[in-house]
């Protein structure tokens, strides 16, 4: 009798336990990012009906990323156009405002002070 409470109680805790370790499983693989410095974001997504989509998303590695553009149904994920990203755009990177403004302040001012 008391072996087999032990056993349902041990089930119970490790079935009250998996969402923790899911969530954390999930966590640590989306800090650390894809293996190999691969990573993939979605740049923009239009919805042309109640279940579907079209998801333009960047992947692949820094130096050879591509831009698939997919069709989402709730039933499947279908590759709709393959484009390559040019290696200037993912060279030229809009420049963050901080580092603008880090640059303005090294530069010295051209207007006369009076």
């Amino acid at each position: 009798m008391t072996q087999t409470l032990a056993i349902v109680v041990l089930f119970v805790a490790a079935m009250a336990a998996l969402p923790w370790l899911v969530r954390r499983v999930q966590l640590r693989q989306a800090a650390g990012g894809a293996p190999g410095g691969t990573s993939s974001r979605v740049l923009s997504a239009v919805a042309v009906g109640p279940q579907q989509r079209v998801v333009t998303v960047e992947v692949g590695p820094q130096g050879a990323r591509t831009c698939l553009v997919l069709g989402v149904t709730s039933q499947a994920i279908t590759c709709l156009h393959v484009m390559g990203v040019p290696a200037a755009a993912q060279a030229a990177a809009a420049p963050s405002f901080a580092g603008e403004m880090a640059l303005a302040a090294q530069t010295p001012d051209k207007a006369p002070h009076g």
